[in-house]
């Protein structure tokens, strides 16, 4: 069977057409070409934003070819070797032919299919000389039909031959004011809009969903090129977005679905997001890499050790990220950080070295694709800033949702509205009593949030206030869950980490989301939430007072900890290394779940965790704690597996765990009566 349809995964005006198989019975490729042909013709019932003389002209004559091929086969003529030859080539040009209708009809590629009408309009000549070929070598006279039906497909050869297939003169205008827009953009002027919406009436884009598909498919079209290696077109592409970018905002007014619920793609995208670490958000500020040996330096600022080591060598002697003068060279490990960081690669499963290829993919953002992009953003920015002010209530709604798409996945748009002042204006709409717009406002704070300028911003703003009212309050489980992520992200530094965390009910409302009847989803957001907090050692005793550990102990025992196993442990790990967590480990009868979860769980990352949450309940409790553990002949089996089969970490923790045991049974001496640890530097733990 010959399936010369399927276009699965294939680029805008690529052609990927294949010679039907020589084994392939004469029958089979007339039933094919019919159906082909049939295909083809369907495509008069669709709209051509463009090319549309040019589709309806090589459309009318596989119609002409569509009555010769049913004719063939409603007569029973037998196809003969030679004429099925020729049927094989003009089965490879229908291909082709049904490749290019379907990208001139392909719903959100309009604008980059105008823009590329001249390459378009050549393909169409090609193939339409093509066709004429295939025809032109036909032995008609061989195939026993009327004469009639010969002749009209001589005379299809003859035109085929002949027409002048040329761009349209109305998508070569087209054409023109798209660029004579992009070129306002470029030299910073703002493009009249009568002429913006004269273009996209032409190509039919009607509405913000038709707009926005747009956007879509470019940036698809960008990634490829990215990952292609070739990078020339991407300047032009991100022009094209830019000014696609700014339609949608300024001449959409009405977002044209309804919309009930986080987007899928911002699902996918803080799920991402509560795996510990963003490459985006934990990168080295110096190489803007995922961090593998992050260090901390005397002004509280985290680099990659390699990075900064280059920087100091050089006899620099200030903060590459403050221009703080250095009190010392110093390096600090930041073993927490690079726990978060090869959990992430654990979990993910690629190296620290993809991990960098795909921080250096976010970071490309950093900077516009093209000056008329640029300041097409800043155009639009400044219109969503006022509209934020004065806009109505719709349209502040609509404001804060464009904000949500704008900043998804861009640095540069993010610090583009960070700087045009939308933060107190967001912060202002969360008290809003409509749903939708409380919703928008808190994601939309939440993308703003993952750019240092938006965390700054925010909580200069006092907007941790209104944020912590809507962790607890919020009008819908949305709204909440979004307000947890977004504390995330401001307990990125330092000094937020401690500010929020001496407030005394931010802390208690992130353990009670975790409590309640909420999604896997809110819950992650809160346990990483706990976890941002606790980079900062103070915060430590304040997680412990709010019944953070039996409440995640809980969670462990239940049904429903597959999809928070690992952030669960990584808290609970935390907490264990000061004698107050491990405690509290205790009273909440962990060790026994703990102990059988390092024989169950399958991650890596949470092997770790079990090894390391054993370990120091051996080390700040004692006796009580080995003594379990030393009784227990399952577990020796399970810490030497680690060291061939674990992280780095989880062998050098399971390796200390098990020179505890094995001198536990040796001596079982009164030393460990009443002792809280074995001697560090007897164990050479670290």
């Amino acid at each position: 069977m010959i399936n010369a349809s399927n276009q699965s995964g294939r680029r805008i005006l690529s052609f990927p057409a294949v010679h039907p198989c020589e084994g392939v019975s004469p029958a089979a490729l007339l039933a094919s070409l019919i159906s082909l042909s049939q295909t083809i013709c369907s495509f008069q019932s669709e709209f051509f934003p463009t090319q549309r003389r040019n589709s309806r002209e090589i459309i009318r004559q596989l119609g002409i070819i569509l009555l010769f091929l049913e004719e063939i086969r409603d007569r029973g003529v037998p196809v003969r070797d030679s004429v099925a030859l020729c049927f094989s080539e003009l089965h490879l040009t229908l291909q082709k032919i049904h490749f290019l209708l379907s990208d001139c009809t392909r719903d959100g590629a309009r604008l980059w299919m105008l823009m590329k009408s001249e390459h378009v309009a050549t393909q169409f000549r090609v193939l339409t000389r093509a066709l004429a070929t295939a025809l032109d070598i036909l032995p008609l006279s061989s195939i026993e039909i009327c004469d009639e039906v010969k002749e009209v497909v001589e005379l299809v050869a003859k035109q085929a031959q002949k027409v002048r297939l040329e761009l349209d003169p109305h998508d070569e205008l087209a054409t023109k004011q798209v660029l004579s827009v992009l070129n306002q953009f470029d030299r910073g002027k703002e493009p009249n809009l009568s002429t913006v919406k004269r273009t996209l009436s032409y190509l039919g884009i009607q509405n913000w969903n038709d707009c926005n598909k747009e956007i879509k498919f470019l940036e698809d079209e960008i990634n490829f090129t990215y990952s292609e290696g070739d990078e020339r077109e991407v300047p032009f592409l991100s022009s094209l977005v830019g000014y696609l970018c700014y339609c949608r905002v300024v001449i959409f007014e009405t977002l044209d679905f309804q919309q009930t619920a986080t987007d899928p793609s911002e699902m996918r995208y803080s799920t991402e997001m509560i795996n510990f670490i963003n490459p985006q958000d934990f990168r080295c500020p110096i190489s803007l890499q995922l961090m593998t040996d992050p260090v901390t330096v005397s002004t509280g600022q985290t680099y990659d050790r390699a990075s900064i080591q280059k920087w100091l060598q050089a006899g620099n002697r200030t903060c590459p990220k403050t221009g703080e003068k250095l009190a010392n060279t110093e390096l600090l490990p930041n073993t927490t950080l690079r726990k978060l960081i090869h959990q992430f690669c654990a979990d993910n499963r690629v190296s620290a070295a993809k991990s960098g290829h795909r921080s250096r993919d976010i970071t490309r953002t950093i900077v516009p694709g093209s000056t008329a992009s640029a300041h097409a953003m800043q155009f639009l920015s400044w219109f969503i800033a006022r509209r934020l002010v004065f806009g109505t209530d719709e349209q502040k709604n609509k404001a804060a949702y464009e904000i949500r798409v704008l900043a998804r996945s861009n640095i540069f748009n993010r610090a583009c509205l960070v700087e045009v002042g939308t933060v107190p204006s967001l912060i202002n709409l969360l008290d809003s009593d409509d749903k939708s717009t409380q919703e928008n406002a808190i994601s939309a704070l939440l993308k703003l949030a993952k750019h240092t300028n938006g965390q700054k911003t925010i909580m200069e703003s006092d907007g941790l206030t209104p944020i912590l009212v809507v962790l607890k309050n919020g009008i819908t489980l949305e709204a909440r869950q979004t307000a947890a992520a977004v504390i995330f992200y401001l307990s990125s530094t330092r000094e937020n980490r401690k500010i929020i965390g001496e407030n005394p009910e931010v802390i208690p409302a992130l353990v009670e989301l975790i409590k309640e009847e909420t999604t896997a989803f809110g819950k992650k957001n809160a346990i990483v939430a706990i976890f941002g907090l606790l980079l900062l050692p103070q915060n430590h005793q304040k997680v412990l007072d709010a019944d953070t550990v039996p409440t995640l102990v809980s969670i462990l025992a239940s049904s429903e900890k597959s999809d928070l196993t690992t952030d669960c442990l990584a808290v609970l790990a935390a907490l264990a290394e000061n004698l107050e967590g491990a405690n509290a480990m205790s009273k909440a009868c962990a060790l026994p779940l703990i102990l059988g979860m390092l024989q169950t769980v399958t991650r890596r990352a949470e092997k770790e965790h079990c090894v390391a949450i054993l370990m120091s309940m051996c080390m700040h409790i004692g006796e009580e704690v080995v003594g379990v553990l030393a009784k227990d002949p399952s577990l020796m089996p399970w810490l030497y597996s680690l060291l061939t089969d674990g992280t780095s970490h989880a062998a050098k923790k399971a390796r200390s765990l098990i020179r505890v045991l094995q001198e536990f049974n040796e001596t079982r001496t009164s030393r460990w009566v009443g002792s809280s640890v074995v001697p560090e530097r007897s164990l050479h733990i670290w």
